[in-house]
């Protein structure tokens, strides 16, 4: 006796091998969301991941995960942030908020360094092909203010 395999279970099992859905799980490089490697534009040292998500037409970034370097605390907290961040964990923290789309550029947004407590302006751009994220915090003017470029994760 066979056993018989419902019509649409079939058809679900038979998709699962195909090309195109596997496809599904590679990173969208023509988007900045996703998982990405911070890359510190002064030492050049990877310190951590941020996961950066759309929430409507707002693109944000949480730090998800800290590479400690030696005397750091694993579980540190932004002692120097005001408001509702004031002692809370840097991992887990929304850093990267308030970013929309203009053009092949997201603007108009904010970051925040964690370690100094200070919100700056920012604005996100795709560079590499997409494999690296131009990352601009600023004070008033772009021009005033630093760049990282932080790196894909798959």
């Amino acid at each position: 006796m066979h056993a018989h395999i419902p019509a649409a279970l079939a058809a679900l099992l038979a998709l699962g091998t195909t090309p195109g859905l596997r496809a599904a799980a590679v990173p969208d490089l023509d988007s900045p969301v996703g998982r990405w490697q911070l890359i510190d534009d002064e030492t050049h040292a990877a310190r951590g991941v941020m996961e950066l998500t759309r929430n409507g037409d707002e693109l944000q970034g949480r730090f998800v995960e800290a590479y400690l370097q030696p005397g750091e605390q694993p579980h540190a907290l932004c002692v120097k942030c005001s408001g509702e961040r004031h002692n809370q964990p840097m991992v887990g923290m929304v850093i990267l908020w308030g970013l929309h789309r203009e053009g092949s550029e997201w603007v108009g947004g904010h970051i925040l360094d964690p370690t100094q407590g200070r919100i700056y302006g920012a604005s996100v751009t795709l560079a590499d092909g997409g494999r690296r994220l131009r990352v601009r915090g600023y004070l008033g003017i772009s021009l005033l203010g630093r760049t990282q470029f932080w790196n894909r994760m798959p």
